[in-house]
């Protein structure tokens, strides 16, 4: 038994499987790059024509939310997102007709709005505030799953932003987006050894079911470092910042 899997089974009880072998990005079916400059990455969304991409830079202490085009990664829409204090935009996600975005303050244990806008307009339909830094969300037809700061904590409401229930996660990942897919939620982020990883988790427990390594990009950062996409049996990754390539990888859903 690997040293690497009694960790696992530690933290988390025993899996369902061994973490696959490391996602490779030479195994990449389609690199993207994004055109223009798109500063600290923090989340992505896609409905296959699509990219929506949340980013902060923190020296002008700006958030953004970018659109771009699935096609040939040209840069179709921008807008700034900030409310008073908190700029920092995180992982998000989409659902038939909306975008659900965190923004933060940049630190750990202060505040957050979640926003739910338009996809065609890009205006803000609903909103309500979080007493935490909230960095990544999921969204299921009835609920909303954040995770705070480094996701430590899961935080669990309906769509009208009422808390259910907030619980540890027991998975040592550091989520930096999370996504809703076949009725698991997945997380991609960072393991205590720097070893990226993403995770399937059990949508009533949000405990770890299943894991899947990941490799680097030639810039030596991790392909689970920050926005992370399920669409259809696809991940697709977003890991570098400013200038910024899509990798999309096929059949690693679990």
């Amino acid at each position: 038994m690997t040293k690497q899997l009694v960790v696992l089974m530690g933290l988390c009880g025993v899996l369902s499987a061994q973490p696959r072998a490391v996602l490779d990005v030479n195994n990449a079916v389609r690199v993207l790059t994004l055109e223009g400059v798109t500063h600290h990455v923090q989340g992505i969304d896609t409905d296959g024509d699509r990219l929506w991409v949340t980013a902060v830079d923190r020296p002008t202490a700006k958030g953004f939310l970018y659109e771009y085009s699935m096609k040939d990664g040209k840069r179709l829409r921008s807008l700034e997102l900030q409310d008073g204090e908190r700029y920092h935009p995180g992982g998000i996600a989409t659902d038939a007709t909306s975008i659900w975005i965190p923004i933060a303050e940049y630190k750990a244990h202060s505040s957050a709005v979640i926003q739910r806008r338009n996809k065609k307009t890009l205006d803000v339909e609903f909103q309500f505030t979080v007493p935490d830094h909230i960095g990544c969300i999921a969204v299921t037809p009835d609920l909303i799953i954040g995770g705070n700061w480094d996701s430590r904590e899961f935080y669990v409401w309906n769509h009208e932003g009422l808390l259910l229930r907030k619980l540890e996660s027991e998975t040592n990942n550091s989520y930096q987006d999370l996504k809703y897919s076949n009725g698991r939620i997945a997380g991609s982020g960072t393991l205590a050894d720097r070893q990226g990883a993403v995770d399937w988790m059990d949508l009533a427990s949000l405990r770890l079911v299943d894991r899947t390594l990941v490799g680097e990009v030639s810039k030596g950062t991790s392909l689970a470092r920050e926005g992370m996409a399920v669409r259809g049996e696809q991940l697709l990754f977003l890991p570098e910042d400013d200038a910024s390539r899509l990798f999309i990888f096929p059949s690693a859903v679990r």
